[in-house]
């Protein structure tokens, strides 16, 4: 915990922050002051990383923003002339110093003092209730019987924070049947950042003059391209719903990004062109694309990507990024990004999830804990077995895109839960490991030699900082649990 003198002197660097962000957010409010301004902003973060950041990365930097005709420079001013001023200020402090700056030196030294895991960030339900059934999805079954009160997620926030962690998303059920609270919890915590994973049917003009004013809320809107495909899975009239939510959060100045599940009928749709261009122009500037995942009693495997399908979206996804494609929109796969984020993130190594119920577990996608928030600390969780064992296994594989323990190495997760003797949280229907890993094992075996050709065709950087255990650094060439692994297994059949 901070000391009194530490919080000082917090306090006096986010206001002499905040003070210089006003003077350069008015700068780079008029046009042709932007290039200019754009520098000052990179020395001003090499002074505030100091040796964090090497020399050649800044002069990279300044060179890339100083050409105006650079398709993400064209983004980023686009950004600005839509962004409410006071909103995008306070998410330069809450994102770029709060949780970037200052988070990542807290966390770096967390994970060293406590031998475990310290996420990025956290990912809560405020409720398990859903306005919405879609196809596929086990959010919408789990009805309206658990909720997170408001002082389990505050809660959540101040222990989160004491370890450097400073961003915080919701998903749920949907997370803005409960707005009173959220928003509360914005207020609070007015020095970190929200992100609500949403349906958009519950966006409204007043929600959105709200958070306008408290400046540290953003939305990740459901959507799944056409109307047709869109409404197929989540019903009729929701893609209009989406579409109102847009109009009125890009009338407020509110910067949002779009959260698209993928699957076998609907993957050409919501990664054509056209509709990349589509929610581009109606102000969405970033998107996380997630692959649908075989989860529950009542999940729909044969929804699952083919692997010509999920070749596809891999290339297709970094045609987006790249400079041949002039589209102001930054998509992000979970899936298939892995080698820019070291393979998997869940277990606390980036992020974990606390569900309805306060069970943490360690993705949103692997409903199974040992641990919860009504019982244990937010360390305590992270230092619980099945988050323990997260921590000793990543990567689960070297060849990343390979990420997941469920999809793509169902062995491992079941390893992992049977030997932490985690138990099911599935708010549906509780699943053994051995069921929802059942569906996952010809999925995994169709995927692998593909993945391997494709990664084995591609150069791959080592990322600068890696939180692996001190064994995996020391010895990259160790396989995550593969042996151990294969010791249980055979101890089993024996």
């Amino acid at each position: 915990m901070a000391t009194a003198i530490e919080n000082i002197q917090h306090a006096a660097e986010r206001q002499a922050l905040s003070v210089m962000l006003d003077g350069l957010i008015g700068h780079l409010n008029k046009a042709e002051d932007r290039t200019a301004t754009y520098m000052k902003i990179v020395d001003i973060a090499g002074q505030f990383y100091g040796k964090g950041v090497k020399p050649e990365t800044l002069e990279a930097a300044k060179a890339y923003f100083s050409n105006p005709e650079n398709r993400w420079v064209k983004m980023l001013n686009h950004v600005l002339d839509d962004a409410d001023p006071h909103y995008l200020k306070t998410m330069m402090l809450n994102m770029g110093y709060e949780a970037m700056f200052r988070g990542t030196k807290t966390i770096r030294a967390t994970r060293e003092k406590y031998d475990c895991n310290i996420p990025w960030l956290i990912l809560f339900d405020p409720t398990s209730a859903c306005n919405m059934h879609c196809v596929g999805c086990w959010s919408g079954t789990y009805g309206h019987k658990n909720n997170l009160s408001f002082e389990d997620m505050d809660k959540i926030v101040t222990q989160g924070k004491e370890l450097g962690t400073h961003l915080y998303l919701m998903t749920g059920g949907e997370p803005m049947v409960r707005k009173a609270d959220v928003l509360k919890l914005c207020e609070k915590h007015s020095d970190c950042f929200f992100a609500a994973f949403t349906n958009s049917t519950l966006i409204d003009e007043e929600l959105c003059q709200k958070v306008q004013k408290l400046g540290n809320l953003t939305f990740m809107l459901s959507i799944e391209g056409t109307p047709e495909t869109n409404d197929a899975r989540r019903g009729n009239g929701h893609y209009a719903a989406v579409i109102k939510a847009m109009d009125l959060l890009k009338k407020y100045g509110i910067i949002f990004g779009t959260s698209i599940c993928y699957t076998r009928d609907n993957i050409e749709a919501v990664t054509s062109e056209e509709f990349l261009r589509f929610i581009a122009e109606k102000g969405a500037r970033f998107g996380f694309y997630f692959h649908l995942m075989p989860v529950g009693n009542n999940a729909v495997p044969e929804l699952m990507p083919t692997v010509e399908q999920r070749k596809m979206i891999i290339e297709k996804i970094r045609w987006v990024r790249s400079d041949k494609c002039d589209i102001e929109f930054y998509p992000m796969d979970f899936q298939n990004d892995g080698e820019f984020v070291g393979g998997c993130i869940a277990g606390g190594r980036n992020y974990f999830h606390i569900n309805s119920r306060g069970d943490a577990e360690p993705c949103v996608f692997i409903h199974f804990s040992n641990t919860n928030i009504h019982d244990n600390s937010i360390l305590e969780m992270l230092q619980s077995p099945l988050f323990k064992l997260y921590h000793e296994g990543q990567p689960f594989n070297r060849n990343h895109l390979r990420p997941c323990p469920m999809l793509e190495n169902p062995d491992l997760l079941r390893y992992m839960v049977k030997k932490s003797g985690a138990h099911g949280t599935n708010e549906e229907s509780e699943e053994t490991v051995d069921h929802l890993c059942a569906k996952c094992d010809n999925y995994a075996a169709e995927w692998a030699p593909v993945a391997d050709e494709i990664w084995a065709s591609e150069k791959h950087s080592v990322p600068p900082y890696e939180n692996y255990t001190k064994e995996k650094r020391e010895h990259p060439e160790l396989a995550a649990f593969e042996t151990l692994a294969e010791e249980e297994e055979n101890t089993v059949n024996a």
